[in-house]
């Protein structure tokens, strides 16, 4: 058990140390600056802007950074929607797999678009090569679009007054070039070195110790599983996702793909420090986040740990912990751990099943999602987190007379108005999806497989996964319907992309005002004070308004098992 602690321990500040670094460097990155990858892929840059007509110099306001992201990411949809309904009888399909119906390959499609992963599909069963293909470059480019507008809530904060704000295309570019492929190739290439399958050809057909024939799915997995870490997917490419030996071969691996989700969340709250040249700034940021993240990480591994007493009970021995649902080359506490990193972080890949694990451990997972703002995925969790610091600007502010201010630009109704709304959204989809859902049988209890309370959290998950753009689920839950389909399709379009646009419209606002410079009564912001009365403002907002569903849920199954 010490071993195991000592593990997570090690894997958190791998990655804490190596972010560090990488922030500076994605700081450098979108300031212009020159770096290293510069002579290979700057000339690989200027012939796709020449080809496509798109001139990287041009400066946009936020408006047009948003026109050009719905635009794009409109053309990536249609596009996916064609492929995957279609699939079966297009090239590199050597399972023959089917095509997919209207409605999932519609879920499918925006699921990916949105970064989410949300996949009412078995991977090796549900798809084509190329449909892997297609899912894997929206893997990369849904990534770098989350990581483009984030990068123009930075413009806005280290320019004083301005209306311009960079080229959406630009940042799109080189988040793609300069971030994500790199990092991508050195994980993929460590996983297959670790036996994780990057091959064309079809299944594999091998002889079990019974002597029996059985055929083993294969194809191009690790380059698959690299993006779906480093760009916070989550997207399984086998039905288990990183319970699967041939996605997650070794404990090695589980702690490279552990890294691999959490790195580039962590280095763009210290890049955002860099960027506005002001880093004490970032570490509250991080200071608040990591405490949030700790306050439900340590309480699943030790639950996970501990084991379930009802099986106990019955005199079977559990020393092991809670293994129900989990891999034993990975054990309970690194389970534990990953089931909140990858919920707080919105990966939503998984290396166990969540839906098996203890029920304050799910109602923890519940909750990282919920709240939607400790460390988050690449580029949109520090645009979830700057709403909560407006609302607690704000809420300062009044505290002590004065109008608030923000990096010297007056917060005024128009901006709270924008965040309340985006705050406000994430329960306000989660609770009518769910009570619309619960309220219908033939919806809702008639596809699951658990009934009561834990039948309960099982159709709150699917949606505060949508919510969240995570993509992991509670799968005893028949979810491949219309009703689940298009209803958590739309749940996905709309926490994808109003999140995104209320923090750049706010940015955009703030940065058009006239700069005041900073006096003795003005706010500091980089403070712990000014951290504890964010994250309160965070537990209230985002927290609280869920407390009554989650006491019919997981709370009410817990008091059924002690």
């Amino acid at each position: 058990m010490n071993t195991e602690i000592l593990g997570i321990i090690a894997m958190f500040l791998l990655t804490l140390v190596l972010a560090i670094p990488l922030g500076k460097y994605i700081s450098k990155v979108y300031g212009m600056e020159k770096t290293w990858l510069d002579f290979i892929f700057n000339p690989l840059e200027k012939m796709f802007f020449k080809l496509s007509g798109v001139n990287p110099e041009e400066e946009m306001n936020w408006k047009q950074h948003m026109k050009a992201l719905l635009t794009i990411n409109i053309i990536w949809f249609v596009l996916g929607m064609i492929i995957l309904m279609t699939m079966g009888t297009l090239p590199l399909n050597p399972d023959g797999n089917p095509s997919m119906s209207a409605d999932l390959a519609f879920n499918t499609a925006i699921s990916f678009v949105v970064n989410c992963n949300l996949q009412h599909y078995s991977g090796e069963t549900g798809i084509s090569y190329l449909g892997q293909f297609y899912l894997m470059f929206l893997q990369f480019v849904s990534a770098a679009t989350g990581m483009a507008a984030a990068v123009v809530v930075f413009r806005a904060f280290r320019d004083k007054t301005t209306t311009e704000l960079g080229n959406f295309y630009t940042y799109f570019m080189k988040s793609c070039t300069r971030i994500l492929l790199p990092l991508s190739f050195v994980v993929a290439a460590l996983l297959a070195f670790q036996g994780t399958p990057m091959t064309l050809e079809g299944k594999d057909s091998i002889t079990t110790l019974q002597g029996e024939i059985q055929e083993v799915s294969r194809g191009p997995v690790a380059g698959f599983v690299a993006i779906k870490h480093i760009g916070t997917n989550g997207g399984g490419f086998f039905g288990t996702n990183g319970a699967h030996p041939l996605e997650n071969p070794t404990y090695f691996t589980n702690m490279l793909e552990m890294w691999a989700q959490m790195i580039i969340p962590f280095a763009m709250i210290f890049a955002f420090g860099y960027f506005i040249k002001r880093r004490k700034f970032s570490w509250m940021i991080f200071g608040v986040m990591t405490i949030g993240f700790l306050a439900l990480a340590i309480p699943n591994i030790v639950g996970e740990m501990r084991g379930n007493p009802m099986i106990e009970k019955m005199g079977i021995e559990t020393s092991l912990g809670a293994m129900e649902g989990k891999e034993t080359r990975i054990g309970a506490a690194s389970s534990g751990y990953w089931s909140i990193a990858t919920t707080v972080i919105s990966t939503g890949s998984v290396n166990s099943m969540h839906d098996s694990t203890m029920p304050l451990s799910g109602m923890n997972q519940l909750l990282a999602m919920m709240i939607n703002s400790f460390y988050g995925g690449v580029g949109v969790g520090i645009l979830n987190f700057f709403v909560f610091i407006i609302l607690a600007v704000f809420i300062s502010g009044l505290m002590v007379g004065r109008t608030p201010e923000f990096f010297g630009k007056k917060v005024e109704a128009r901006e709270m108005k924008i965040a309340m709304i985006i705050a406000l959204m994430h329960p306000f989809l989660i609770l009518v999806g769910t009570a619309l859902t619960a309220a219908i049988p033939e919806y809702g209890t008639a596809t699951l497989n658990n009934a009561g309370f834990h039948g309960l959290s099982e159709m709150l998950y699917e949606f505060t996964s949508a919510s969240a753009n995570n993509g992991s689920g509670f799968e005893g839950l028949g979810d491949n319907t219309v009703w689940w389909n298009v209803s958590t399709g739309i749940v996905l379009i709309l926490a994808r992309f109003l999140p995104i646009i209320g923090p750049v419209a706010i940015a955009g606002l703030l940065a058009q005002k006239k700069f005041i410079p900073q006096g003795d009564g003005t706010l500091k912001t980089d403070t712990a004070t000014f951290g504890l009365v964010t994250l309160t403002v965070i537990v209230i907002i985002a927290a609280l308004a869920f407390f009554p569903v989650l006491a019919l849920g997981p709370i009410a199954e817990y008091f059924t098992i002690y």
